[in-house]
C-alpha cells in the first residue's frame, strides 16, 4: 500500500467541502466545525487547522463525520 500523504488542517476542509457536502459551521482558534444533514440527521465534525494533521486526528475526523478513509483518499488524488 502507498503511503498516506500528510495534509494540511484547511487542505481536508476543503475536501470534505467540495467532495463530502459539508459547510463550514464555525471557525474558532486553530479549529473549524463542519456539518452536514443527511436523511434529517446532523453529522458534525471539528479539523485542527495544523500544517501537518496527524493520520489519527484525521481518522478520528473523519469517523466523526462518518466518511469512509478509502473515499476520502480516493477524493484527493
Amino acid at each position: 500500500m502507498a503511503r498516506l500523504p500528510r495534509l494540511s488542517g484547511l487542505e481536508i476542509v476543503k475536501v470534505l467541502v467540495k467532495n463530502f457536502g459539508f459547510e463550514v459551521v464555525r471557525h474558532k482558534g486553530s479549529h473549524v466545525m463542519l456539518r452536514k444533514f443527511v436523511d434529517g440527521k446532523k453529522i458534525v465534525t471539528v479539523v485542527p487547522l495544523h500544517k501537518e494533521v496527524k493520520l489519527g486526528t484525521l481518522l478520528g475526523a473523519l469517523e466523526l463525520g462518518k466518511v469512509e478513509k478509502e473515499e476520502f483518499f480516493k477524493a484527493i488524488r
